[in-house]
């Protein structure tokens, strides 16, 4: 197995700016549909408690470019997990253009992400659910 999740995306044109490269808010928005991948793929209960309780709150997320990215490439992006405590969790992510040669990093990103429960609407401080620490711990990085 793999140490990381992987999401593959093709570029689209919409995703380019006027020069033609892949315009830099896309590689947050790439991060958060891994994420939604992933739970999809490995933590369907979470899904599900999404739309009941449960409230997976983006507290930072930061994304590092090293190159650019153009229509029609095709991405590697990886989820990887660093850190889990309590009610927080900290991922990390890996861009890799997959479509020329062995792959090149293109850009690396992290997150983190605070477990809350919403309650009477507010929210209040909730463990990260088991069946998510079980889907996420084969890929401690």
């Amino acid at each position: 197995m793999q140490p990381y999740y992987e999401y593959r995306h093709i570029v689209g044109l919409e995703e380019t700016n006027l020069v033609g490269n892949v315009y830099f808010v896309n590689h947050i928005r790439w991060q958060g549909r891994c994420r939604e991948m992933f739970l999809k793929d490995h933590a369907p209960g979470v899904m599900r408690r999404l739309l009941e309780d449960l409230s997976l709150v983006t507290v930072s997320c930061a994304c590092n470019y090293f190159s650019e990215l153009t229509a029609l490439d095709e991405i590697s992006v990886r989820l990887y997990l660093q850190d889990l405590a309590q009610n927080r969790i900290a991922l990390r992510f890996e861009y890799w253009r997959v479509n020329r040669g062995p792959g090149e990093l293109i850009a690396e990103g992290n997150q983190e992400i605070a477990c809350m429960r919403r309650v009477a609407g507010a929210l209040e401080v909730e463990e990260v659910p088991a069946e998510l620490r079980r889907a996420l711990a084969p890929y401690r990085c």
